[in-house]
């Protein structure tokens, strides 16, 4: 009986952490959905989704202008999160392409290499399932410096999604993570924020260049 109260009650508040994290999101997702009510975004845009990194760039289609830019990121969310609101950031927008970065946060969350690899897979996959003929990019997980234990990880994943990505059609990978680095091997610091996670200005810029040629 003890033991059965003890995996209830562990039951219970994965369920209750589950909730509180979707919570999170959820208002993130609605204010989407109020934007969408105001002025619904024009079909044929090139869709950004994914975490963190996107929702902080906000002035995305200045570095594009000769593309449409719906960003769609959310802060935070790993993989399963992006994988979850599908229905909300990716279906009504029937987009000309999606470009995704994402799989960063996962690696907090001590998921292992294939394990990101699988959940790109399974989030490409569901685009699929809706939008057969639509472009997919998938932007290589970035070596923010407060990161830097998961490196290894990343690397791993990076190389793994690359040479999946090979075997299908209508699908990119875009290796940004190389350019991050300096001459000598070590990171360009003077790209992040001070938080040495999220990138500045000229973070971004590096990405807009090496990112254009995949945009169609």
């Amino acid at each position: 009986m003890k033991t059965l109260k003890l995996i209830a009650l562990f039951l219970f508040v994965c369920i209750a952490a589950q909730a509180q994290q979707k919570d999170v999101f959820y208002k993130e997702i609605q204010n989407f959905k109020k934007q969408d009510s105001i002025q619904f975004p024009p079909k044929k845009a090139v869709l950004f989704i994914g975490s963190s990194t996107f929702t902080k760039w906000k002035d995305a289609q200045t570095y594009f202008p000769d593309h449409v830019i719906l960003n769609r990121g959310f802060g935070g969310s790993s993989l399963p999160n992006v994988i979850n609101y599908i229905g909300d950031i990716v279906y009504p927008y029937q987009p000309k392409q999606v470009i995704i970065y994402c799989g960063e946060n996962d690696f907090t969350g001590n998921a292992t290499a294939q394990m990101v690899v699988d959940r790109v897979k399974n989030l490409i996959d569901l685009i699929r399932a809706k939008y057969p003929k639509v472009p997919i990019a998938y932007i290589s997980i970035k070596p923010s410096p407060s990161r830097e234990k998961y490196w290894p990880l990343m690397v791993e994943a990076n190389q793994k999604i690359a040479e999946m990505i090979k075997g299908m059609r209508r699908a990119a990978y875009i290796n940004t993570y190389d350019a991050m680095f300096n001459a000598d091997g070590t990171i360009m610091a003077d790209i992040f924020l001070a938080d040495k996670l999220h990138m500045n200005a000229k973070g971004y810029a590096i990405w807009a260049k090496i990112m254009e040629p995949y945009l169609k």
